[in-house]
C-alpha cells in the first residue's frame, strides 16, 4: 500500500498560499503591500519547486516499496502452496520486481550466489540485505537531497526575515517626531514580510521533517518484512557441513592426483631433455677433438696460460691498490700532523700578539713615567735656579 502521506505537503502549502493571499488584500482588491505580496510570492514559488522534487523521490521510494510488498506477498504464498524452498524458481523469474534498480540490485545477487553453486548443491551463501537494503532505499528516495530540505525551509525563513527588515530600515529616515512618524507605514509593512516568510518556513520545515520522517520509516518496516519473508521461503539452502566437508575432500583428491599426473610427466620430460642434452654436448667434443687435433690441445693451453696471466695481472692489480690505499693512508697521517702544526702556528702567534700587547702596554706605561719624572726634575731644577 502507498504511502501518500506526502500529499499532506500539497494541503499545507494551498492553505498557506491562501492565507498569504488574503493577509496581502488579494481578495479585498488591496494593492498598497504590492512589493511585500510579490516576495512572498517569490518565496512561495521556491518551496513549491522543492516540495514538486521531493514528491517526485517519493513517488518512486513508495513504487520500490509496493514491489518490495508485492514480492514478500507472493513468495509467501507460494511457500505456502508448495511447502519448499523457492529459490530455483525465484532465480528464474523475471517479473519479481519491477522497478530497475531493485531488478539491478536482484541480479547482482544473483550472480554472486551463482559463484557458490556446485554439483552437490550450494557450497556457501550470502544474505540478499547486502544488495536490497536501507542504503538503496536512500538512493531511490533521494536522502541527500530530502535531508536537507527541512533546514533549506528555516534558511529561507531567516532569509526573509532580513530581507523585510532591511526594506523596512531602508524606507525609514526621520529626525524628529513628526518625520519619524510619517516613515513607521514602509517599517512595519517591512517587518510584516520579515515575521509572514519566518512564520511559513518554520512551519513550512516541521511539516516536512514530520512527513519525510514517516515515509522512511514506513518504507524501512516494509523492507525488513521483505526480508524476513525471503529469508524464510527463498534463501538459497546451503549444503550441510558433513556434505560440503566431503565435496571439499573429493576436490582436494582430484586436485592432489592431477598435480601428481603433472610432476611425473614434468619429471619423465625432464630426464629426456638432460640425456640429450648430455649426448649432444659429449657429439660435440669428440668432434671437435677429431677435427682440431692437437690444435685444439694447443688452444687448451693458450687459454690456460692467457688464464694465468690474467691471474698475475689481478694479483699485481691488488698490489697497486694496497699500495695506493697505504699512500693514501700516510698522505692522510701528514695531512692531519700538518693541521696540527698549523693549529699549534696559530696558538703561537696569538701568543706572540697577546705578548706584543703587553710590552706595548709596558713601555707606554714606562714612557709616561719618564716623562713625568722629567717633567718633575725641571720643575724642581727651576724652581732651585729661582
Amino acid at each position: 500500500m502507498k504511502n501518500k502521506l506526502y500529499y499532506l505537503l500539497f494541503v499545507v502549502y494551498a492553505l498557506v498560499v491562501v492565507f498569504i493571499l488574503y493577509i496581502n488584500g488579494v481578495f479585498s482588491q488591496d494593492t498598497s503591500g504590492l512589493v511585500n505580496l510579490l516576495i512572498n510570492v517569490g518565496f512561495l514559488v521556491i518551496i513549491g519547486i522543492l516540495f514538486i522534487i521531493s514528491s517526485v523521490s517519493f513517488s518512486r521510494l513508495n513504487r520500490c516499496t509496493d514491489d518490495l510488498c508485492e514480492a514478500a506477498d507472493q513468495l509467501y504464498q507460494e511457500y505456502k502452496e508448495k511447502g519448499q524452498n523457492l529459490w530455483e524458481s525465484c532465480r528464474d523469474k523475471k517479473d519479481l520486481f519491477h522497478e530497475e534498480i531493485l531488478k539491478t540490485a536482484f541480479s547482482k545477487y544473483k550472480a554472486r550466489i551463482s559463484n557458490y553453486r556446485t554439483k552437490r548443491g550450494y557450497a556457501g551463501t550470502c544474505d540478499l540485505e547486502e544488495y536490497i537494503n536501507e542504503d538503496l532505499l536512500d538512493q531511490a528516495a533521494m536522502t541527500y537531497y530530502n535531508s536537507g530540505i527541512a533546514g533549506t525551509m528555516t534558511g529561507l525563513g531567516i532569509l526573509g526575515t532580513f530581507l523585510g527588515l532591511t526594506m523596512g530600515l531602508g524606507s525609514f529616515d526621520g529626525n524628529d517626531i513628526f518625520t519619524i512618524s510619517d516613515n513607521v507605514g514602509p517599517l512595519l509593512s517591512g517587518m510584516k514580510v520579515a515575521f509572514h516568510t519566518s512564520v511559513y518556513g518554520i512551519f513550512f520545515s516541521l511539516v516536512f521533517n514530520f512527513v519525510y520522517r514517516s515515509i522512511m520509516s514506513d518504507a524501512y518496516e516494509k523492507l525488513e518484512r521483505f526480508l524476513q519473508v525471503f529469508r524464510q521461503c527463498a534463501m538459497p539452502p546451503e549444503m550441510p557441513a558433513d556434505e560440503n566437508g566431503a565435496a571439499m575432500l573429493v576436490y582436494q583428491a582430484n586436485m592432489s592426483r592431477s598435480m601428481k599426473e603433472i610432476a611425473q610427466l614434468l619429471r619423465g620430460n625432464a630426464l629426456d631433455q638432460t640425456a640429450g642434452v648430455e649426448r649432444i654436448v659429449k657429439e660435440f667434443v669428440e668432434q671437435m677433438q677429431s677435427a682440431l687435433g692437437t690444435d685444439f690441445g694447443r688452444f687448451g693451453n693458450t687459454m690456460r696460460a692467457t688464464q694465468e696471466a690474467q691471474q698475475a695481472y689481478a694479483d699485481n692489480c691488488r698490489n697497486l691498490i694496497d699500495a695506493a690505499t697505504a699512500l693514501v693512508e700516510v698522505n692522510r697521517n701528514v695531512q692531519e700532523t700538518l693541521a696540527q702544526i698549523m693549529k699549534r702556528q696559530e696558538e703561537f702567534a696569538q701568543e706572540l700578539n697577546a705578548q706584543k700587547e703587553k710590552l706595548e702596554d709596558t713601555c707606554e706605561n714606562i714612557s709616561d713615567e719618564v716623562s713625568s719624572q722629567l717633567y718633575t726634575f725641571t720643575q724642581t731644577r727651576s724652581a732651585y735656579e729661582k
